[in-house]
């Protein structure tokens, strides 16, 4: 638009910071004096990797000239740089890299990239009846430490964030499986103010300026049937021309966490606690297999909980009602209890009596209202790590029964 009729050359100049491309085809040659003629297959892109200190300090001059070499007319761009990253930890190192690449990509294995979420399923905070996750609020520093970092760094100008919003937000489908906390600074400590989740799909960030802003992430909710446990968020820098108006997307930052799965232990693993029912009354007493199991676990240096038949309700089939598996990520790890829908005696033991700091919870219904033997987690097992036709399995592979025939 800013090229005169008569126009049949250009060039290009700019400021140090700024670097000039010029996009053309392999028959295309500049002219004399490194003039470009105006062919409609040229373009010119620009680029800056060095953040404005202020406002229009990078500039582009476009001269056009005439067939005869006259200069007929010059435009001016303006350029300010302004730096907007979303950073997690993609490199699963346990600390949070700026400038990280692929953020929104995550791959499995050794050698894959992307970040690691848990599903805060344990009971940091006493006096709350269930999971960490159920609540909208962090009520200690220690539930911090089953989160995830989520690092919003900015840079550049202070007008041109005061023109702009920068806005956090996940879709629509992700926003029931996580819950984001803003880290902010106060006075003497800083607060924890809920930002996204279930109920809130976008945060606008108020007070952005050079530095960073620090967010904590839970996960909600395990990979499942219908969730692959990959979660995104999105950071963008909105243009604000009116203060009642909607923004423009100028650039968007997005990164992409995966919900670590419970994992269940084989029985070869080294056991460090075990669990078993005390039963005294009458003729079905298992008095003697309680002495005899804590002569063996003495041996095996094993920490052995005896459950009282006040809190089992006389349910003696422990290994029916729960099995032990454990959550991992580079920062964390911690057990986690899977109390089957069996609901017997046994019904609220593992709420009650193993929940708590550091060992998480985590319990499923079947679809349907009938709950059979085969729901019993007696049917529900793991192999040790396996290769089966080639094919490694390096946490085993899951066995479970089903009714004959079938």
């Amino acid at each position: 638009r800013s090229t005169p009729k008569a126009a049949a050359a250009f060039d290009v100049h700019a400021t140090s910071a700024v670097t000039v491309h010029v996009i053309h085809s392999p028959t295309t040659r500049p002219m004399v004096d490194s003039r470009w003629p105006l062919d409609p297959d040229i373009e010119v892109a620009v680029t800056i990797d060095v953040v404005s200190r202020t406002v229009n300090d990078n500039k582009v001059k476009v001269s056009y000239y005439s067939r005869e070499g006259d200069e007929l007319a010059v435009a001016w761009l303006y350029l300010t740089c302004v730096e907007v990253s979303l950073d997690v930890d993609c490199s699963r190192s346990g600390r949070v890299k700026s400038k990280g690449k692929d953020k929104a990509k995550w791959t499995w294995g050794p050698d894959g990239q992307g970040a690691v979420l848990l599903v805060n399923c344990d009971r940091d905070s006493p006096g709350t009846g269930g999971t960490d996750s159920g609540q909208v609020d962090i009520r200690t520093t220690a539930d911090l430490q089953d989160m995830s970092v989520m690092l919003l760094r900015t840079q550049g100008p202070s007008a041109t964030f005061a023109e702009c919003q920068v806005v956090l937000h996940v879709p629509e489908t992700d926003a029931d499986k996580v819950r984001v906390f803003h880290a902010i600074r106060g006075d003497s400590q800083p607060r924890y103010k809920p930002v996204l989740g279930p109920d809130r799909l976008s945060y606008v960030v108020e007070h952005v300026g050079a530095g960073e802003n620090t967010f904590y992430v839970e996960g909600l909710a395990f990979p499942d049937k219908g969730f692959s446990g990959l979660v995104s968020f999105s950071a963008s820098l909105l243009e604000v021309p009116h203060k009642n108006s909607l923004g423009t997307p100028i650039f968007t930052d997005t990164v992409v966490f995966r919900v670590a799965p419970w994992i269940m232990t084989p029985n070869t693993q080294q056991p460090l606690e075990v669990f078993v029912c005390s039963i005294k009354r009458g003729s079905e007493s298992n008095e003697a297999f309680l002495e005899g199991l804590k002569a063996l676990l003495k041996k095996a240096n094993c920490k052995l909980t005896i459950c009282s038949e006040q809190d089992t309700r006389s349910d003696r089939w422990i290994q029916d009602e729960l099995e032990f598996g454990y959550v991992e990520a580079p920062h964390k790890s911690f057990p986690v209890v899977f109390d089957s829908p069996r609901n017997r005696g046994l019904k609220d033991f593992a709420l009650k009596k193993i929940l708590g700091p550091d060992f998480g919870y985590v319990t499923r219904e079947p679809p349907g209202k009938n709950v059979t033997s085969l729901d019993s987690f007696g049917n529900l097992d793991v192999s040790p790590p396996v290769t089966v036709r080639g094919k490694d399995y390096p946490l085993g592979r899951i066995l479970i029964g089903s009714p004959l025939p079938w």
